[in-house]
């Protein structure tokens, strides 16, 4: 039975006193339930033999319920860990951690099976949930980055492992920015990127080969066809400007301010109805972002054949290089712009009034502000038009 009078204690010997305090660190622990400790304290685990099935439903009814983990290790150091909405990732790595290793395994027979959301909205929003994990992870005690170096348990290689998984939010930030940067050049008449030297030439060629090399021995690895990388491709850029972004900014407020975010976890049970939702838009906000990059790259496509019409041949040449990376941006959109006008065009109108209004502002103002060119080519461009 449980303690409840520690004073108790001083009344008993050195044997009595340390088998009382390993049972208080067991209820501790896994909480009080003297069935649930014997049991953890079985070799193969299992049910004591000493115990009715009365005591065993009382206690099953005791251990199961919501207030049983207070005070306890539960969802700290036993158990699913809590602290992340990605408990799986946390779990592992404390598991890790202490030493256990994986095995890989992946049989014929699938198993587990579930369904995964099949229209664009719910898709979103369950890529916005794992980001977010990662973030909070990446902003808890949690991080693998310095977490468990004391017990020198966990591999390198499997450090670096878990840092990918918890940083990967973060290449939103760049990548929304390379997804606007061609829209600015054509918007502006500048080209941003510099002329290379040979030496710098050969560091981009041989990094774009070794990605490419990387992206082949992992298809031949896995079995994966071209058309599915190029698919994870374009989603990934998709997921990368709209729900990692989102991820990103909901977990610091989350971790600084307290605000906290409500998840539906996924059905994963199919039901008659399959393919109903299938080009069904829900209203949010993570739809916007990616909504206006490609508003704005196709209005700096019409502007920039409309410049190139006006400065007259010379302006095509440099026109096709601009144009080559807004036209990527589009193409690694489209998947994302196909699935957003839908079968029968039921993308909300908010989605679209949001995305054409910043899209609109940005332009405007961008071109306004014009931050590639200083102050000394305003002020020659004045003197030579007599201003």
């Amino acid at each position: 039975s449980a303690i409840f009078n520690l004073r108790e204690i001083d009344c008993y010997d050195d044997h009595e006193r340390s088998l009382l305090l390993s049972q208080l660190s067991f209820e501790k622990t896994f909480g009080i339930s003297s069935v649930f400790i014997e049991s953890t304290l079985m070799e193969n685990g299992g049910i004591p033999n000493s115990v009715d099935p009365s005591t065993l439903i009382r206690e099953a009814i005791h251990v199961i319920s919501c207030g049983y983990e207070e005070k306890t290790e539960w969802g700290k150091e036993i158990g699913w860990i809590y602290g992340s909405v990605t408990e799986d990732i946390l779990t592992g790595f404390k598991m890790h951690c202490r030493g256990w290793r994986s095995i890989y395994c992946m049989p014929l027979r699938p198993a587990f099976k579930g369904s995964a959301p099949i229209n664009l909205s719910d898709r979103l929003h369950q890529v916005l949930r794992w980001a977010l994990g990662s973030v909070e992870i990446f902003l808890s005690r949690h991080c693998p980055l310095w977490y468990g170096f004391g017990a020198r348990r966990l591999r390198w290689l499997q450090r670096l492992a878990y840092v990918n998984t918890i940083v990967y939010p973060f290449t939103s930030l760049p990548l929304v920015a390379y997804c606007i940067l061609p829209a600015i050049c054509l918007l502006t008449g500048k080209f941003i990127i510099p002329t290379l030297s040979n030496l710098a030439s050969s560091l981009f060629l041989g990094l774009f080969l070794s990605i490419i090399a990387t992206s082949a021995m992992e298809l031949r690895w896995s079995g994966v066809s071209i058309e599915a990388l190029w698919r994870n491709e374009q989603f990934w850029v998709i997921g990368g400007v709209s729900a990692h972004l989102f991820a990103v900014f909901q977990g610091f407020l989350k971790m600084l301010a307290g605000v906290d975010t409500n998840f539906t976890v996924t059905a994963k049970a199919a039901d008659d109805t399959e393919f109903g939702e299938l080009y069904m838009i829900k209203w949010t906000t993570v739809l916007i972002p990616p909504t206006t990059i490609l508003i704005v790259n196709m209005v700096g496509v019409v502007a920039g054949f409309s410049d190139a019409l006006n400065g007259g041949y010379e302006a095509w040449g440099p026109l096709f290089g601009k144009v080559f990376f807004a036209f990527w941006v589009i193409v690694h959109l489209y998947p994302f712009l196909k699935g957003l006008m839908g079968r029968q065009n039921r993308t909300p109108t908010i989605v679209v009034l949001w995305s054409v209004l910043l899209a609109s502002v940005f332009s405007l103002v961008w071109v306004k502000i014009d931050p590639f060119v200083g102050p000394v080519d305003v002020a020659q461009s004045c003197i030579s038009i007599d201003c």
